[in-house]
């Protein structure tokens, strides 16, 4: 079931998630798990202006995905970033999927023109992921990010969701 992020409830389960990532992985350039607290505080600034969608089954979250403005100049208004985690045992499953074609139409709705997905190159899956939604790749940016020792590259793709 897809539904609205619920920020008091949902704050452990999107924590315990987004931490995976964080502490396992350069998918995330976070070098430092977040509490609830702080995931409480981060999702409800996103859900207060944004869609923020939440995967749930038998009352287990399995994912969310959510957009936000993706630079903060007024002429970006109309510009922004999408982003989705999963429970790495929903992977595959086709939940990443469900919860995108949900999120982008409301982005729409909601006077959102153009999506970003900014990815960690290598992230094969992602980028696949991404494709098979329309989303094409529109930018390269070489070691921009440092994990784990590693330098690490960013690529951007972008979806026009303008009707």
């Amino acid at each position: 079931m897809i539904r609205e992020v619920r920020p008091e409830e949902d704050a452990a389960a999107l924590a315990a998630i987004y931490n995976e990532y964080v502490l396992n992985t350069t998918i995330s350039f976070e070098t430092e798990p977040l509490n609830e607290e702080q995931m409480l505080r981060r999702i409800s600034g996103f859900a207060a202006e944004y869609p923020y969608l939440v995967y749930e089954e038998n009352g287990i979250v399995l994912g969310h995905c959510y957009a936000h403005r993706w630079k903060e100049r007024a002429a970006y208004a109309h510009t922004w970033e999408s982003t989705i985690y999963l429970s790495p045992s929903a992977c595959g499953k086709g939940v990443g999927a469900a919860l995108m074609q949900e999120l982008i139409p409301r982005c729409r709705a909601a006077g959102c023109r153009v999506l970003i997905a900014c990815i960690t190159q290598g992230n094969e899956r992602s980028c696949r992921f991404h494709e098979s939604l329309g989303f094409r790749q529109v930018s390269h940016f070489h070691a921009v990010g440092k994990k784990f020792g590693r330098l690490l590259d960013v690529v951007d793709y972008q979806l026009n969701i303008s009707e």
